[in-house]
């Protein structure tokens, strides 16, 4: 019992880090987004290779990408994840927080799509039935944001991408994010070179600014340690619900804290994503009950490793 009670707390803990990451980022005004990911990359290595080391999932990293096949599949993976992180934090950055939460509403209505076009996954009738909601929800948006709500639905596709690829690669979670980094951190050392080359200060003006770029790795390693912890120690019908507490802190964040609009269609879109989410929630507890203990490296701790 109190193992499972960890694994909540820790999922809690993940889920409400990720839904208040826009504060941090805000905090970062004074870099462009293309050199917070390059920091966040590099950081995050820098953590996660002591981890890596320490769960002896290090070789099993080097091994996985020593092959044309598997550095392939993790390269694609990772272009995937740092396109999502880049959009994200651009998004923040421009006041599209709002627009940055429906994206990670919808995310898990288009990995049941995505399922069943990839994988052949069959759904049921509440699941289809949530994903036609969060379809109409999608399409109040148009009105409401006066054209196509470009960026929730590409954040929502490239995770939703991104998952499909990171269930094909070879690597588990912990190890393909790993892989997925070390890829990526050749060409965000280049662009901070490069960066440097133009006079551009890297790090911010002062210690106060270089320290908050530093946590950037902390930022990025902390939620997914929780939240690896909670994937082995709770069920995933959990996790799938808990994990709607990040978009809508991030909800809460843009309308509350920055003051971003929430006109009466916008409003309703909104609404009709929660009711799809209230399907999907009463969907996974249904099934929940029908299924034994999770697996320890499943779809969806694939799927939230990016988390914002």
């Amino acid at each position: 019992m109190n193992e499972s009670r960890n694994g909540v707390l820790s999922a809690v803990a993940a889920f409400f880090l990720w839904g208040v990451l826009p504060i941090f980022w805000k905090h970062l005004h004074f870099l462009p987004p293309a050199s917070i990911i390059a920091h966040r990359t590099l950081w995050s290595l820098l953590l996660l290779l002591p981890v890596l080391a320490f769960q002896r999932q290090l070789w099993t990293m080097l091994r996985g990408i020593s092959t044309l096949r598997g550095a392939g599949w993790h390269l694609l993976s990772g272009v995937l994840l740092g396109s999502n992180w880049l959009l994200y934090v651009w998004a923040t950055l421009n006041n599209h927080i709002l627009e940055g939460a429906l994206g990670y509403y919808l995310n898990p209505f288009l990995n049941m799509l995505f399922g069943a076009l990839f994988f052949g996954e069959r759904q049921n009738r509440l699941q289809m039935l949530a994903v036609a909601v969060a379809a109409s929800g999608v399409a109040c948006q148009f009105p409401a944001v006066k054209g196509v709500p470009w960026i929730a639905l590409v954040l929502a596709v490239t995770f939703a991408l991104y998952a499909v690829v990171r269930k094909k690669a070879p690597l588990g979670a912990l190890a393909g994010l790993g892989a997925e980094t070390a890829l990526l951190a050749p060409i965000a050392l280049g662009w901070l070179i490069w960066r440097g080359t133009q006079g551009v200060e890297l790090f911010g003006p002062s210690g106060w600014t270089a320290a908050l770029v530093i946590c950037t790795g902390i930022a990025t390693a902390t939620p997914l340690l929780c939240f690896g912890h909670a994937t082995r120690t709770i069920s995933l019908t959990s996790l799938g619900i808990l994990q709607f507490i990040g978009p809508t802190l991030q909800f809460l964040i843009g309308w509350g804290m920055y003051g971003e609009p929430l006109n009466t269609l916008r409003l309703i879109s909104f609404g009709l994503i929660w009711t799809a989410v209230a399907i999907y929630a009463v969907d996974a507890l249904k099934r929940g009950t029908k299924k034994g203990p999770p697996q320890t490296d499943s779809p969806l701790e694939n799927q939230k490793v990016a988390a914002d």
